[in-house]
């Protein structure tokens, strides 16, 4: 039987304290790398240079389907993945999907990684 993984809260923007602060414990390294683990998708990281660039400051999911030549199911697929890091919020308005990047977390991590 498959091991179950996991459930870990990783919507919040900040994760834990910078990895050269020092050892960093257990659950603190599961935050981390499942936020990473989001991000090491091409099409994933696709998606977020699209939405940290946009104009709006928001696409459709349609548009970033578009953009990336990909269907909108597996474009929702990868937005659920970053919506569930906390790297993405959305909302719907009428028969859209709205998404943005959530700075804050997006930010923290950089932190996370590179404190200067």
């Amino acid at each position: 039987m498959p091991k179950a993984l996991p459930v870990v809260d990783i919507a919040a923007p900040a994760c834990c304290a910078p990895l050269a602060a020092g050892p960093m414990n257990d659950d603190d390294a599961l935050r981390l790398s499942l936020r990473l683990k989001a991000l090491a998708d091409p099409a994933r990281v696709k998606i977020m240079s699209l939405l940290l660039n946009s104009l709006a400051g928001e696409q459709k999911t349609g548009e970033l389907a578009s953009a990336l030549k990909l269907s909108e199911s597996t474009v929702s697929h990868h937005l659920g993945q970053l919506r569930k890091a906390g790297l993405v919020d959305s909302d719907r308005r009428g028969m859209s999907v709205y998404h943005r990047p959530h700075r804050d977390a997006m930010a923290a991590l950089c932190v996370v990684l590179d404190p200067n």
